[in-house]
């Protein structure tokens, strides 16, 4: 499926595929541009198979636990979660510099945050395409997206969910035909010093499988964050946004 919220990806735009192994994941992904994320650079990436985007060292881990994490690992966490792409589905990443790309992600982000004018000039943009989960019986596929990108001086997330169907593989207690239920789904940054994290609303409850009605930019299903020195947006109830207090 392609939409207006997922960024193009596959091979045709040039993606490496991570390889098909349950609870896999990519080869140390050397990074162009060194990516800072809560005050600290890193120039290695890994993308697990698992969900999650690891800075410096991989992530196996299939069941997500409860943020912040106290053994030092930064990671951000699309929806971290049993994906088992033996069984279905793909994983995709690239670093681009594609100026068509970097133009939308700019207009984007610069709609988003209007005070600080962003020009990207560099993109990792990681794609997880209708990956089954661990122990399914079913034919669910969950698809979404994450993008890193900076103009180097300010570095954001983008988060795009387009099709989440389960929330849980049969390891951590779901039920193998409906892929709901035990230990749902995490959505989160975790900064690795054991104090800074955040938690997109929903995670390890039954309601992550709405995240694609949900949205700190008001776009639903799309969720965007300032990294370098995390920020947090727009977490305010909608219904907020057009009181006068004057």
């Amino acid at each position: 499926p392609t939409g207006s919220l997922l960024y193009p990806y596959g091979p045709h735009q040039g993606d490496e595929t991570n390889p098909k192994h349950d609870d896999g994941t990519s080869e140390a992904i050397t990074l162009s541009v060194p990516f800072t994320f809560y005050g600290k650079t890193h120039q290695t990436v890994f993308v697990n198979n698992n969900g999650v985007i690891s800075f410096d060292e991989p992530i196996r881990q299939y069941t997500p636990d409860p943020l912040p994490l106290v053994d030092g690992r930064p990671f951000v966490a699309p929806y971290w979660a049993d994906v088992d792409n033996v069984l279905g589905g793909d994983i995709f990443y690239r670093q681009t510099t594609d100026p068509a790309l970097l133009e939308d992600i700019s207009q984007d982000i610069t709609q988003y945050f209007p005070k600080s004018p962003f020009t990207a000039t560099w993109a990792l943009v990681v794609t997880w395409d209708h990956v089954a989960y661990y122990g399914s019986t079913s034919e669910k596929g969950n698809t979404f997206q994450a993008v890193l990108t900076t103009d180097s001086k300010t570095f954001y997330i983008i988060l795009n969910y387009w099709d989440i169907q389960w929330t849980t593989g049969a390891a951590s207690d779901g039920d193998a035909e409906t892929g709901l239920g035990g230990t749902p789904a995490h959505a989160g940054f975790n900064s690795g010093d054991d104090t800074n994290f955040y938690n997109i609303p929903g995670s390890q409850t039954d309601a992550i499988i709405n995240i694609t009605t949900t949205s700190n930019v008001k776009v639903p299903g799309r969720w965007v964050f300032q990294v370098d020195d995390f920020q947090v947006t727009g977490v305010d109830p909608p219904q907020l946004n057009n009181d006068c207090w004057l």
